[in-house]
């Protein structure tokens, strides 16, 4: 192997951000970052000498067994929030970092607008001038539900309304998939391979591996609090665990709640 590589059971950081904002509402306030931050971090993985990827060239490269390059790190946003095209594009354009935006598609501004945005979004123009600029388009559902609480009819509907719009307003099909919220379980990562989707990124605060399979990739949440040294350890791959511990105890615990719903649920539905 030579030196410019890296094994494939190298442990990668998938970056999560939501919105990049100067004045963020409440609603997105915690999730944003500030313009000023964003440009300060990708200047940080510039300096680290790491390599910014796409999402469908990890996961083809783990499918294929090709090695990864060097010091992988993936730039992603959820949602589709308008100042990932006012803030965040000059200055991936300035690094020459390729990124992925996962895109709610009933949340965009247009006709296919569902009203249930939390903040300014992305029009399809705008995501079309991403998509020129190099940054790959991902799902990210129809109207941003908890996949994992929904009937079968309704969640396929989600997942396929999408891929549509998406595959309609681009000309071309998303490869990578991202579950709102994180959420997922078995029914739904079937669900997602299904609809075509071939890799899917979960949240779990945790670096990327290859074993993890191609339809639970985790990730590492950036917030408005991500402060320098924070963002470099993330980056780096340092004290994960430390970092997110308390955001992991509040999933395990808000996970059995969400589980003891979904057995509520099931059973009224077997009763009727």
């Amino acid at each position: 192997m030579s030196s410019g590589t890296v094994r494939d059971d190298t442990a990668v950081p998938i970056l999560m951000y939501h919105a990049v904002s100067a004045e963020p509402n409440d609603a997105t306030r915690t999730l944003s970052v500030a313009p000023e931050a964003f440009e300060e971090q990708m200047a940080v993985i510039a300096d680290l000498g790491l390599t910014p990827i796409g999402t469908a060239e990890l996961a083809d490269r783990w499918r294929r067994g090709r090695p990864l390059p060097a010091r992988p790190v993936l730039v992603t946003f959820d949602d589709g929030y308008e100042g990932v095209h006012r803030h965040a594009l000059p200055v991936l354009a300035k690094h020459g970092f390729p990124a992925t935006v996962f895109v709610s598609t009933g949340w965009l501004r247009g006709p296919y607008d569902t009203g249930g945005a939390l903040d300014t979004m992305l029009d399809f123009d705008q995501v079309r001038e991403l998509a020129a600029a190099g940054l790959e388009i991902g799902g990210h559902s129809h109207t941003h539900p908890q996949l994992d609480q929904l009937p079968d009819e309704a969640l396929r509907r989600e997942l396929i309304l999408c891929k549509e719009i998406v595959s309609d307003q681009l000309g071309t099909v998303p490869a990578s998939f991202a579950y709102p919220y994180g959420y997922s379980d078995r029914r739904v990562r079937r669900a997602v391979r299904e609809t075509g989707y071939a890799q899917a990124l979960a949240v779990g605060n945790g670096l990327a591996r290859r074993r993890q399979g191609p339809y639970a990739l985790r990730r590492v949440t950036v917030r408005r609090g991500t402060g320098a040294e924070e963002f470099r350890r993330l980056v780096e791959g340092r004290a994960i665990t430390r970092t997110f511990a308390r955001d992991l105890a509040l999933t395990k615990g808000y996970a059995m709640v969400r589980r003891a719903r979904q057995i509520r649920r099931k059973a009224v539905r077997t009763r009727v």
